[in-house]
Order: structure tokens, then C-alpha cells, then sequence
């Protein structure tokens, strides 16, 4: 068969998704349409949480602790934050008597 299969990825399914809840969210669907887009969301919502989990194993197996031995850690987003702020940052200060412009 020459036809090249094609994964569908992560950010594709999610966008699939919201459509189909905008459209169940409008409420003007003859029932049987409701069920199928309904049963499709459903499925794609585990295809993206599998993808999810699968993307979170891949995270842990990457983590190194200081002596190079794999660990799993949460990440405190606020340690990352801590972490892009201690770069040096350029500022443009103005004095009174300065104007911007």
C-alpha cells in the first residue's frame, strides 16, 4: 500500500477536541450527532492524556539527580522562575530630567 500513514499529534487532537466541545457546547445537534462527536471526544481526550503520561515518563527517564542517577522530582515552577530571573537582564533607567523620547 503506498499510502503513508500519518500519527495525528498531541496539539492536532487537542484542536480537534475543543471544536467538538464548541459544538456540543452550542446545543443545536439532533441528538444521534451529539452521541457520535460526544463518543469521538471522549476517545480523543484519552488519546491526549496517554500522550500526556507518555511525555511525563519520558521527563522522568531524562531527570538526573547530582550524581547522575535517574530520579523523578516535581518541578516547583517557582524554583524555574528563581532560575530565569538570576539572569543578568538589561534595564533602560531614566532620570527626571531624561525623556525616553
Amino acid at each position: 500500500m503506498s499510502a503513508i500513514y500519518m500519527e495525528k499529534t498531541f496539539e492536532s487532537s487537542l484542536n480537534q477536541l475543543e471544536t467538538i466541545v464548541k459544538q456540543l457546547e452550542q446545543g443545536d445537534l439532533p441528538l444521534e450527532e451529539s452521541l457520535k462527536l460526544f463518543e469521538k471526544g471522549v476517545s480523543l481526550s484519552r488519546e491526549c492524556r496517554e500522550r500526556l503520561n507518555e511525555a511525563e515518563r519520558r521527563i522522568e527517564i531524562l531527570m538526573k539527580d547530582v550524581h547522575g542517577e535517574p530520579t523523578a522530582t516535581e518541578l516547583d515552577p517557582a524554583s524555574l522562575r528563581a532560575e530565569t530571573s538570576a539572569k543578568p537582564s538589561k534595564r533602560i533607567v531614566f532620570n527626571d530630567d531624561d525623556q525616553p523620547f
